[in-house]
């Protein structure tokens, strides 16, 4: 599926789509489009991987192009853009200045949002007929707190005279992002605007409560306190499932041929290479807005608490973005090795990166080759089969040997 969607993408280089198989059901055009385009309130915390499905299409149409705005006077169409999407790849990571969208079953997905992605997306046909639409408001985590409880906040209080007024809503508190070992719960708070003059085009479920960033909130209401998003990290320990499913014949068989794994653990495995002394930003595949995501190299956990850039302050070399990715800036020699990464509280995925050296750096080059983490399986398979062969090979003269012997004794008592 990612292949030949892949394939597709290069094939169009100046429209970006994704067109469905024609012999296979249409399921996004069972929902009828409006006869008028409104905009579909969606915020999120910066960093975060986002998914805009277009929820619905002409049956006939089997392309959609994403198209995007950043402000537009009386909705003209001429004023969007097609959104340039890159291949889709199973492992959601991205060097520095690549583009980070992508379309996946209609659906137009944003790695590594910014405050930049903020604004109006559409989901239309090459001949800009428009279908369904967002209002996407990005905002940027302005406040990281660490904490060991939940503090109470105290409400805002509001002029009655005021046209709106601002809150913060958080999330639930995630679920502990490891088991058996230290772990954290994190929480996003958002800000909204509460008001009864919202412009009808962008509103959300609730027709008084919008974004801050959102196009519903009238620039009469003029500058508005718009503190961002919150991120709240506390420490929290889970103890890991204490039975394991039963492992099956031939994983069994596997196993004990040095071919696969006992642990219990069954996670896929990704690998990834990136040239040295270059940004790199690394996610956990399969992640979403509320999951809770962590990260660990090798069995040593990395935690937020030691990983995560202050606002406005410098940033570590490996940090943790308040989207859960894992950020090398730069990513170094030594930084090879195994990660793993935890959705809701178990392992996900495996990640083997190899960190490269540029050509004619002799000596990084030659360490790069030393640190890559496939080098010492490949040699342990390497030294397992000369083992066996060695051992076969034993095992044919001593045969041949002992035929030998029998049929030399055989003469002998002829004889």
């Amino acid at each position: 599926m990612h292949r030949s969607l892949s394939v597709l993408l290069l094939v169009v280089p100046l429209v970006w789509s994704y067109v469905a198989p024609e012999n296979k059901e249409d399921v996004f055009a069972q929902t009828a489009c409006p006869g008028f385009l409104t905009f579909k309130s969606a915020a999120y915390v910066s960093g975060t991987t986002v998914e805009l499905p277009c929820l619905c299409k002409p049956k006939e149409v089997l392309s959609v192009v994403w198209y995007f705005a950043k402000h537009v006077s009386n909705s003209e169409q001429d004023e969007y853009q097609p959104v340039k999407v890159m291949a889709a790849s199973s492992l959601p990571h991205r060097a520095e200045g690549e583009t980070h969208f992508s379309i996946r079953l209609f659906s137009l997905l944003l790695f590594s949002s910014s405050s930049a992605d903020s604004g109006l997306y559409v989901c239309g046909s090459k001949q800009r007929d428009f279908f369904y639409a967002y209002d996407l408001d990005i905002q940027e985590a302005h406040k990281i707190t660490f904490t060991d409880s939940p503090k109470k906040r105290k409400p805002r209080q509001s002029d009655p005279a005021s046209l709106y007024r601002t809150f913060t809503s958080f999330q639930p508190w995630s679920v502990c992002d490891r088991c058996g070992r230290s772990a954290e719960q994190v929480r996003v708070g958002l800000c909204y605007v509460l008001s009864s003059y919202l412009h009808v085009r962008y509103r959300g479920a609730n027709q008084n409560v919008s974004s801050c960033g959102s196009k519903a909130v009238l620039k009469v209401f003029g500058p508005i306190e718009n503190e961002g998003a919150v991120l709240e990290v506390r420490k929290c320990e889970e103890a890991c499932p204490t039975q394991a499913p039963a492992p099956s014949k031939v994983a069994s068989l596997m196993a004990f041929l040095g071919y696969g794994s006992s642990h219990p653990e069954v996670v896929t495995v990704y690998y990834l290479k990136h040239r040295a002394e270059t940004a790199l930003t690394m996610g956990c595949p399969g992640a979403k807005p509320t999951m809770a995501v962590a990260w660990d190299k090798e069995e040593a956990p990395i935690l937020r608490t030691e990983h995560t850039a202050p606002p406005g302050g410098a940033s570590p070399r490996i940090s943790i973005d308040t989207g859960h990715h894992l950020v090398f800036n730069p990513v170094q020699t030594q930084d090879s090795g195994v990660y793993y990464c935890w959705l809701q509280g178990r392992r996900a995925a495996q990640i083997r990166l190899l960190v490269y050296s540029g050509l004619g750096q002799g000596h990084g080059h030659f360490q790069s080759v030393l640190s890559d983490p496939e080098l010492l399986p490949a040699v342990q398979w390497m030294l397992r089969c000369w083992a066996w062969m060695t051992l076969a090979f034993i095992i044919v003269i001593v045969i041949k040997a002992g035929i030998e012997g029998v049929i030399e004794h055989q003469v002998k008592h002829q004889d």
